[in-house]
């Protein structure tokens, strides 16, 4: 049985449904809230330990868990940011992947403006001389 809910409850808004979405910005200020922040850091390091813990289960359901965290404590620590800035140094290879697994927009500009210059490059023939 469902019951009606009270029109004390109900708020008019006039039919513009818009108005109560929040805007970029407002995102934004929301995500940079210190406590924000640092919950993100902790549901992120949560996610990664129950990732781990997951792990030796069969099938693939730790990576499920790690990824998101990992993506998470990324997005919300600096000191973790420089770190996966150094692996990325020392291991370009698997930086690449690692950029391509959390689906950074940085990845995906580098891909793209390498992908013009390969195109805009002059093909050389034997003679060395792009003619």
């Amino acid at each position: 049985m469902v019951e009606a809910v009270p029109a004390s409850l109900v708020q008019d808004r006039g039919g513009n449904h818009i108005a109560a979405m929040w805007s970029r910005e407002q995102w934004r200020n929301f995500f940079d809230r210190p406590w924000v922040e640092w919950a993100m850091f902790a549901g992120g390091l949560l996610l990664i330990v129950a990732g781990f813990a997951l792990a030796p289960l069969p099938g693939p359901g730790g990576i499920f868990l790690i990824a998101p965290g990992l993506a998470l404590v990324l997005k919300s620590s600096m000191w973790a940011k420089r770190h996966y800035v150094r692996v990325k140094r020392w291991q370009p290879r698997a930086g690449k992947w690692l950029d391509w697994s959390l689906r950074r927009k940085s990845a995906a500009r580098r891909d793209a403006l390498r992908k013009a210059r390969e195109s805009d490059a002059p093909a050389y023939t034997e003679s060395g001389n792009g003619n």
